[in-house]
């Protein structure tokens, strides 16, 4: 997930979530910020062997803009003609690609007319309505924010943003050749000035997109310095181009006046350069694919046909699965021409003339699964996050009685199903609104006991057959591992992220690393502990902090004791069973009491224990060190006491922590309450009992969105005393806000945010107070545009965890709030505009069902 800020720092700043990965899992996909080239970057599901050792992506500036379907073209034809009487089903899928174009800002110093007055050129090669968005800094208030510059500095046709900006439209420059058209702005100023930076960031006025320097403005400094910094670029003798904050430059001016008498002049100082950052803008671009199953000449021989408007040639990796695993497998034939087998997991078939093919069904086949990857590009197309499926319609399939001879499968996939039904009424039946009338507190506390029971079970049986087994290639990992794209250090920077949360790096029981066992072996399924701190290094290089997941509440055990329960540890830390609680009855510890809520997959630690906490910490302390970590999300911190959370906290001394502290909202039948603050209080008391050391995931304001979205109840965004009713509206500074995670939502979908409107929460929690989180799978996904233009805005308007909310609409239709007088908000169907007052309001966003407004 993200993190809290602990200081006043980090005051505009998101936290990017990355997951935990799930392997076999049937939906298997791309997820988080992976430690390894295997895609979803960071590691939430779908984890398969991988490197930590990713591959980064050089681009300095990126931009995402959604694209009408329009622009695409496509020698295709008409994808919505007719069906023919021999088509058994269609399905038609929209898809999307990005269309990238490469250029570069250029950035240029020099002498003008004379000694005394210099010129700054910005220029850009790209297409576009540019505007350049500029103020300075003077010599005499470094500290500050920008100013706007004298008068005579500003160029033709611009125009004042409030008393803090400027904004000037870039033009064709006179230079302009048949081959090379760049549009640029000059800006001239005297060396005599008091004027000691010029900052800027570059804006594509017809997609609203902004261009930074990984997520923070140019800084042009006007006066000498020796500056050494790893994001400093251009000329570093005497003048240099960096992105940075106004305390950077204050260390850096201190030091200039001080070298630098009043009688000298600046351009005896500056030095003439001309340097290039790359830029890349993105389009997106919306297309569609039928996919149709036709009969054949007998029932054995029907083929499944495909067409895209997709340009340019077109590579289906595909396969069969033969029940509702969703597994893939490889088809007996025949298969279509030009087709070969991939890591003998699927086959993949280039498309006829790049838009259109046909694929023979196998007898057995239940279903078609695939995923696109246009063949001239690195660029896959999947449905949504997960893999296109086409279920087989009976009447298609043969009914061949020779294919009815796996009855042992059968039997044992039904037995399996029947088991996992009965968990899922007892679930059911806990929840559903009758029950709740009928059965009582004890009955349902019963239930939940035996679920419990099971799950312990469970365990047990897995760890002692997993001793025996070798590890095995997850179930089908050939498109899993090449779908993912690398992890890209370098554009969540230029996003505007300032953390990541890595997965669970600890050898573990289960594969996505929250089964852990031997705490100091960090060799686990997503790579090695050298990959793990190349990786956390250049996150470094580019200004991310990275945060842990410290998994504390539970641990595998290697050994089993004299009863044959799994409760002696091996490793460095071999500690016998007194390190685990001793009201767990699963595993018969010798300990004291839990100080929380057991979970009863694996054994509880009991944090009691001088000895856990003097190991736990020492450990903490050793990740810090020895892989680089700057802190922590602490997992299931539900299962033991806050106050050993601010010992480990003082210990490790992190940057910032963050706990999962997840607890059920109040419910009545089956509906939410409108009031939840006895849910938010827990929330509270756990950071009280930390201290403060730490903060914690708002699962409140999470939920609450839920009800006020899903039921356009918008009314609910309110508490009684007009504050926003999460963890945000109490304690703002410690409240991590998301709208889902690795456990709501991705393949796992316990608590999945309401479908196609996840962008009114992102509108939410970005333009609040409290510390966001993105989800990994929506930042690389069709909402990437609208993400990263809601972080833009947060950013510039330096929205903070402390900011003010003013609530002007909750009604049911429509919520509307206005963020430190400088930024406006509303979601929902209903009306609202922002009054004009004082205030020019600008339209800065919007999308389904949201917009938000800037103060001009």
């Amino acid at each position: 997930m993200a993190t809290v800020p602990l200081g006043t720092h980090f005051h505009h700043c998101c936290r990017l979530e990355s997951p935990k990965i799930r392997i076999n899992s049937r939906n298997s996909k791309r997820s988080h910020l992976y430690y390894s080239r295997k895609g979803s970057f960071v590691v939430k599901n779908g984890a398969k062997s991988g490197k930590f050792g990713p591959s980064f992506d050089c681009r300095v500036l990126s931009t995402t803009v959604r694209a009408s379907s329009n622009n695409s073209t496509s020698d295709t034809a008409v994808l919505d003609a007719p069906l023919s009487d021999d088509v058994i089903s269609r399905e038609t899928f929209p898809l999307q690609r990005i269309e990238k174009v490469e250029g570069k800002i250029l950035i240029k110093l020099d002498s003008g007319k004379d000694e005394e007055n210099w010129q700054l050129t910005i220029g850009c090669n790209l297409p576009g309505k540019w505007v350049l968005h500029w103020g300075v800094n003077y010599e005499n208030d470094i500290d500050s924010e920008w100013d706007q510059p004298p008068a005579e500095m500003i160029p033709p046709d611009s125009i004042t943003i409030k008393d803090y900006a400027i904004e000037t439209p870039l033009t064709k420059s006179s230079t302009v050749t048949e081959t090379d058209s760049i549009h640029e702005v000059k800006i001239d100023f005297n060396t005599k000035s008091s004027i000691a930076a010029i900052n800027f960031v570059l804006k594509d006025a017809e997609t609203g997109s902004w261009y930074q320097y990984r997520g923070r403005d140019f800084k042009v400094p006007l006066v000498d310095f020796s500056y050494a910094n790893e994001n400093a670029v251009g000329t570093k003798q005497g003048f240099a181009i960096w992105p940075g904050t106004s305390g950077e430059l204050s260390g850096v001016m201190v030091q200039s006046e001080n070298s630098v008498s009043e009688d000298e002049n600046k351009s005896d100082k500056l030095k003439e350069f001309c340097e290039e950052h790359s830029i890349v803008k993105e389009t997106l671009v919306e297309h569609s694919m039928n996919v149709y199953i036709k009969k054949g000449s007998d029932a054995s021989n029907n083929v499944l046909h495909m067409e895209t408007d997709i340009p340019g040639d077109v590579i289906v990796h595909w396969g069969i699965c033969k029940d509702e695993s969703l597994k893939w497998e490889i088809p007996s034939g025949p298969h279509p021409d030009n087709t070969s087998v991939f890591k003998n997991k699927a086959l993949r078939t280039q498309l006829q003339h790049g838009c259109s093919g046909v694929f023979p069904l196998d007898q057995e086949a239940s279903g078609f699964l695939f995923v696109l990857k246009l063949k001239d590009t690195k660029t896959w197309i999947n449905n949504m996050g997960n893999d296109f499926y086409i279920r087989i319609p009976k009447e298609s399939v043969s009914q061949n009685p020779e294919n009815n001879n796996d009855e042992e499968e059968a039997v044992s996939g039904a037995y399996t199903d029947e088991i996992i039904d009965e968990i899922r009424h007892l679930v059911t039946g806990i929840s559903s609104a009758a029950n709740r009338k009928t059965k009582s507190k004890e009955k349902q506390e019963i239930i939940l006991q035996e679920i419990e029971k099971l799950a312990a079970e469970a365990y047990s049986i897995y760890r002692s057959s997993v001793q025996s087994l070798p590890q095995e290639i997850d179930e089908f990992e050939a498109v899993d591992v090449d779908v993912e794209p690398p992890v890209k250090v370098e554009e969540l920077a230029s996003l505007g992220f300032t953390v990541v949360w890595l997965p669970p790096p600890t050898e573990s029981i289960s594969p996505e690393g929250y089964m852990p066992r031997d705490l100091y072996n960090l060799n686990s399924r997503y790579g090695n502990v050298d990959e793990l701190k190349a990786l956390v290094k250049k996150f470094h290089q580019v200004g991310i902090r990275v945060l842990g997941d410290a998994v504390i509440n539970h641990r595998c055990a290697h050994y089993q004791n004299q009863n044959g329960v799994w409760n002696i540890f091996g490793g460095l830390l071999n500690w016998d069973d007194r390190a685990v609680v001793a009201d767990d009855p699963h595993f018969q510890g010798r300990g004291n009491k839990s100080s929380g809520d057991n979970f009863h997959a694996a054994p509880n630690i009991d944090h009691s224990q001088e000895f856990v906490r003097k190991d736990l910490s020492e450990w903490l302390c050793w990740l810090r060190k020895e892989i680089g970590y700057d802190g922590w999300r602490l997992d299931y911190v539900r299962g033991f006491w806050g106050g050993y959370v601010k010992e480990y906290m003082e210990a490790s001394k992190p940057y910032f922590s963050v706990g999962e502290y997840w607890d059920s909202l109040s419910y009545t039948y089956g509906e939410m309450d409108h009031n939840q603050d006895a849910h938010r209080q827990r929330i509270v008391d756990w950071i009280n009992d930390t201290n403060g050391s730490a903060g914690a995931f708002d699962v409140t304001t999470k939920g609450i969105l839920h009800s006020a979205i899903e039921r356009t109840e918008y009314w609910r965004l309110s508490d009684q005393n007009g504050k926003p009713p999460g963890v945000l509206g109490w304690w703002p500074s410690r409240a991590v806000t998301f709208i889902e995670n690795h456990d709501t939502g991705s393949t796992q979908g316990h608590w999945r945010f309401p479908g196609g409107k996840e962008m009114q929460g992102y509108a939410y929690i970005l333009t609040h107070p409290g510390t966001p989180s993105v989800f990994y799978d929506h930042m690389f996904s069709r909402y990437k545009s609208e993400i990263s233009a809601l972080i833009s805005i947060r950013s510039r308007n330096k929205i903070q965890c402390r900011s003010t909310v003013k609530i002007v609409k909750s009604e049911r239709d429509v919520y509307a709030a206005v963020i430190d007088d400088k930024v406006a908000m509303k979601i929902g169907p209903g009306h609202y505009e922002p009054d004009g007052g004082s205030h020019n309001w600008k339209m800065a966003a919007q999308g389904n069902d949201y917009k938000v407004w800037e103060a001009s």
